[in-house]
């Protein structure tokens, strides 16, 4: 397991590597130099699980508000910077818990030693991160165009950039959007660092198709044992994003907490709305600190069987229901009446 044996970096109050859990980042989409707005959606990630926040750093003024920000939050703030060097030494004197930095975009060899003094100064760390849209020219004309082996051989040159300053206190990202090169990406790097890596499928879409896209990709490389923190990048509502990324690391047995809402698919001997029940099982029970599993099921014939293995479960019949816990059938309830059961069950809810 490539993760046990990854050094630990301490970002802000949290340690990734090292065996630690793997923990679960977001961005924001708000303008960082808007503290109110930024301040108000991290606080809508924290109360949904999220445990590493980036913000964007492009202007002075976002490079200020990250002070302002980090008094009002509670997880560990990481400075994204592009382009101009001085925005991470202003970030980071600002209080950033970490800097994400592209060393080949933001200015020449001494603009990189001049940051890397300053997170040397402040003892964070710094993401290297390396996207497929960012390859470098050389390395595109060596490998044919943008390729795994392409990726890992950029990120790794500018690790040993790093390193060559004296600082080694870093994580490494390397990100594409076609799934199955940022999976062998990963593979091919994973045997060639132990430094922490922060693994997600880039620009993966929607959420429908960029959850599609994110289950495969991320589900390969968490599964081997890849990958210390972990995002889901949806075009949407960040919270989707945590959400997301919840779920793929409790299906993959690496997260406990939270229900689990399993659901049958249909079939014609459904006589109850399965469809809009399930749909709002699953808005209910989103943010209720327990961890279960709840089924719900669209008839009588099979939900119990199927429902043997949750926690507590509903099974539609015609014009009613029944309320199963463990496998077994405590009562029949009315159709009208199963949602509003479900929820008292679950929220006097006793191991």
């Amino acid at each position: 397991m490539h993760r046990e044996h990854t050094r630990a970096v301490a970002i802000g109050n949290r340690v990734i590597g090292g065996g630690n859990p793997v923990l679960i980042q977001s961005m924001t989409n708000t303008r960082t130099e808007d503290v109110a707005a930024t301040v108000a959606q991290i606080h809508r990630l924290e109360a949904v699980g999220c445990e590493i926040v980036r913000c964007t750093v492009p202007t002075m003024e976002a490079a200020r508000a990250v002070g302002e920000i980090k008094k009002q939050i509670h997880i560990p703030l990481v400075a994204d910077i592009h382009f101009d060097y001085r925005m991470a030494l202003a970030a980071i004197e600002n209080g950033a818990d970490k800097i994400r930095i592209n060393p080949g975009n933001i200015g020449g060899r001494d603009k990189v030693e001049a940051v890397v003094k300053a997170a040397a100064e402040r003892k964070i760390p710094i993401r290297v991160g390396v996207n497929s849209g960012s390859l470098e020219k050389e390395l595109l004309e060596k490998y044919g165009g943008v390729t795994a082996q392409g990726l890992v051989e950029s990120a790794l040159d500018k690790v040993h950039l790093i390193e060559g300053m004296g600082y080694d206190n870093l994580v490494i990202s390397i990100k594409s959007s076609e799934v199955m090169m940022c999976v062998k990406a990963h593979e091919i790097l994973a045997r060639q660092t132990r430094y922490p890596l922060h693994v997600g499928i880039t620009e993966a879409g929607t959420v429908t198709a960029g959850n599609i896209k994110s289950a495969a990709g991320l589900g390969i490389i968490l599964y081997q044992g890849i990958g210390d923190t972990v995002r889901v990048s949806l075009t949407g509502d960040p919270v989707e994003e945590i959400r997301s990324a919840k779920l793929i690391l409790r299906t993959l047995g690496l997260r406990r907490g939270g229900i689990e809402v399993v659901s049958c698919p249909t079939c014609g001997r459904t006589r109850i709305d399965l469809i809009g029940l399930a749909a709002q099982v699953e808005e209910m029970v989103k943010d209720m600190p327990l961890d279960l599993k709840v089924a719900v099921m669209g008839c009588a014939v099979n939900g119990p069987g199927e429902a043997r293995e949750a926690d507590i479960g509903i099974a539609g019949g015609v014009g009613e229901g029944l309320l199963i816990k463990k496998g077994e059938i405590v009562r029949k309830v009315p159709e009208d009446r199963l949602l509003d059961t479900l929820r008292e069950e679950l929220e006097n809810w006793k191991e």
